[in-house]
């Protein structure tokens, strides 16, 4: 299974997925990685509007995208999240490269 790192086009989040994950998620969204939260909030955007034609889609990632421009890159707590999962996983990567050395 094969591992790659994906980053969301509407929040920059990043995540780790596999390649078959990442494809799924770009294709139900017009070849467009979106994460987890960004999905479902699209998701629920074009349920509401009683849809899920293309180009409802389109106009949901379009506008979250903008939604996400304005205010998750700027919010700070947005900021410090994602700095303390990137410290995270650098602290993982630390203890598993310490572990396989004993």
């Amino acid at each position: 299974m094969e591992i790659e790192a994906a980053k969301c086009e509407c929040c920059g989040l990043r995540e780790d997925c596999t390649v078959e994950y990442i494809a799924g998620v770009k294709a139900d969204f017009g070849g467009r990685w979106l994460c987890g939260l960004c999905s479902e909030a699209v998701r629920d955007e074009v349920a509401k509007k009683g849809g899920g034609g293309g180009r409802q889609l389109e106009d949901a990632v379009r506008e979250h995208m903008s939604f996400c421009g304005k205010f998750c890159r700027k919010n700070p707590a947005f900021r410090v999240a994602d700095g303390m999962r990137q410290m995270l996983r650098r602290r993982s990567g630390d203890l598993s490269a310490h572990s396989g050395a004993s």
